[in-house]
């Protein structure tokens, strides 16, 4: 391909609104051209980059049995409806309605269309196991679309989505696509870390994350110095620091004035965070719940929601604390809360002695409480956010914190959706039970920004080579001037495409250091320079795209060393 016949729009300005590496050198290369707010054109160089994880992506899901189907990307209401959904999944669903005034979205993914489609299409346990994939356009309308298409409203994605008849069938299906979603990272040349994650408004009880690692990535991965865990920070477990434990003493309830923080708390008293238990009045469903964490921890509401079965959570305001346990904030315990209200403990408070909390009256707080002694120990579960230099789980050394994108996510969603929408299948015994689901994500076009965050310089993009849109870039010095370098130039184009080479050749009439600066910029992984001395000494300069310094090929017998140089 001639530069003439594929023209690069490339600028050297940075663009103002774009605030993250990614972006800025998307639109400076060219790849992309912003339309409205978080929609995107891709341009010919962009998509090719789109399309070779496109590909990568397909080939992979394809080896691992599955089938390649496309639904409608607009999707009528009645199904998220069955599903539940329509209420619940908020304000990213952009909803709509045709000249008859019927409610359709557009769709952010595509689980309800494929249960439609099981359920009329399934009808025995002969049939499955299967899985259904698609690579289609979606749309979330977000509330800020930023960061160019890392975090656009329409993107390209791979959803993919598995039937079976029995959870061990459902755990098979799903490591046979966490096995897939390896191999296409290995393939695309990416580093890389899947971590346990939280299944979020999907739904299902298992999920894990693939992110690719880059420091600018927006979610926080800890993972464990002397073993394989790792978790994205939203659920990541740890026992935390270990609180001393203490032989009981007396209870006493204690004056507190202007004491409505941990931290004056611990001041008045003299006393350590980890010796005081605090409250987080949270909204569950619209529901106020109580949970008590030490007080040098943070609630993880990711968490918590998890235990307390919630679809939605937020902290509550001051006055819907105060309104459903009676009680100032800042002096809510664990002693004497209304009993309509569900109470947890995090398992590290769990372990606390002598502590101190709430007295549930204005100024006044308790100290050396004991679980069980005192008061009950309410239901345990882990609600505190886990940090970096913390145990890691199962004795595993340390956590350690990395930044990651995450590009995939794959879920074993059970029977939420097969329940919801009655899509069932007979199974041996001639009995209609519904399926189990797996559902299974990738970003496409989300991978692509994700690869420049990763491999970038000043000067531009560094590809991977399998993502590159060109293995090999020719640069002819003066070929408007000099014959002889334009032979040359055009023969090693040729001869090289003809071996199958993804070659670009850099034909147009500019100075020397606008070809290399958009060579560098392009990130194309290989660089050959052809000029009127070089040739005089029967030579080509070679450079790999990030690399200090050139080397000088012969050009006797230059296309089979590049052919062994590209791969």
């Amino acid at each position: 391909m001639r530069v003439s016949q594929f023209p690069l729009f490339t600028h050297k300005e940075v663009p103002a609104d774009a605030e993250i590496v990614s972006h800025q050198l998307m639109l400076r290369a060219g790849m992309i051209r912003k339309l409205a707010s978080g929609l995107y054109t891709w341009m010919p160089f962009g998509l090719r980059v789109l399309r070779k994880v496109e590909t990568v992506v397909r080939e992979e899901m394809n080896r691992a049995g599955a089938l390649e189907l496309i639904m409608p990307a607009v999707q009528p209401a009645e199904l998220w409806q069955e599903s539940g959904r329509w209420k619940h999944y908020g304000p990213e669903l952009l909803r709509l309605k045709d000249r008859h005034e019927r409610e359709f979205c557009f769709g952010p993914t595509h689980e309800e269309v494929i249960t439609d489609i099981a359920r009329r299409e399934l009808k025995s346990y002969r049939q499955l196991p299967v899985n259904f994939y698609q690579i289609q356009t979606k749309f979330r309308d977000e509330i800020r679309p930023r960061f160019g298409v890392m975090r656009a409203r329409e993107f390209l994605m791979k959803d993919a989505y598995s039937f079976h008849t029995s959870e061990s069938s459902l755990a098979e299906g799903y490591q046979a696509m966490f096995e897939a979603y390896t191999r296409i990272f290995q393939r695309l040349g990416l580093r890389f870390r899947s971590v346990e994650a939280d299944s979020g408004s999907i739904g299902g009880s298992v999920s894990r994350e693939f992110h690719v690692l880059a420091d600018s990535g927006e979610d926080e991965i800890l993972s464990a110095d002397q073993g394989d865990y790792a978790a994205n920070t939203e659920l990541a477990s740890s026992p935390g620091p270990t609180i001393e434990k203490q032989s009981p003493q007396a209870a006493e309830k204690r004056d507190t004035p202007d004491t409505d923080t941990v931290e004056a708390q611990a001041r008045l008293l003299a006393l350590p965070l980890d010796r005081i238990v605090k409250s987080v009045v949270v909204m569950a469903d619209d529901t106020p719940a109580v949970l008590f964490v030490a007080g040098d921890d943070e609630l993880n509401l990711v968490k918590a929601a998890r235990a307390l079965g919630a679809e939605d959570i937020r902290l509550a305001t001051t006055g819907e604390a105060e309104s459903a346990t009676g009680v100032p904030k800042g002096f809510i315990g664990p002693m004497g809360l209304p009993e309509e209200l569900r109470v947890l403990v995090d398992e590290r408070a769990a372990t606390a002695t002598n502590f101190s909390s709430g007295a549930n009256e204005k100024d006044r707080h308790w100290i050396n409480l004991n679980w069980d002694r005192d008061v009950a120990l309410p239901e345990v579960a882990d609600l505190r956010l886990a940090r970096a230099g913390e145990p890691a789980p199962e004795g595993q050394g340390k956590l350690c914190s990395s930044r990651g994108i995450e590009v995939g996510h794959i879920f074993q969603l059970g029977r939420k959706y097969s329940e919801a929408m009655n899509a069932t299948v007979l199974d041996e015994s001639g009995r209609d039970q519904p399926m189990y689901m797996g559902c299974y994500g990738i970003g496409v076009s989300r991978i692509v920004a994700a690869a420049i965050e990763q491999n970038h310089d000043e000067q531009g993009i560094i590809w991977p080579a399998p993502i590159a849109p060109f293995q090999l870039v020719i640069i002819g010095i003066g070929m408007d001037r000099s014959e002889r370098v334009r032979q040359a130039a055009e023969s090693l184009h040729d001869q090289l495409e003809a071996a199958g080479v993804e070659i670009l050749l850099d034909d147009r009439d500019a100075r020397p250091g606008v070809k290399f600066a958009d060579a560098e910029l392009i990130g194309i992984p290989h660089r050959v320079v052809i000029g009127d001395r070089g040739l005089d000494k029967g030579k080509l300069e070679y450079r790999a795209r990030g690399a200090e310094k050139s080397e000088e090929l012969d050009y006797d017998g230059v296309v089979d060393s590049l052919l062994d140089i590209v791969g």
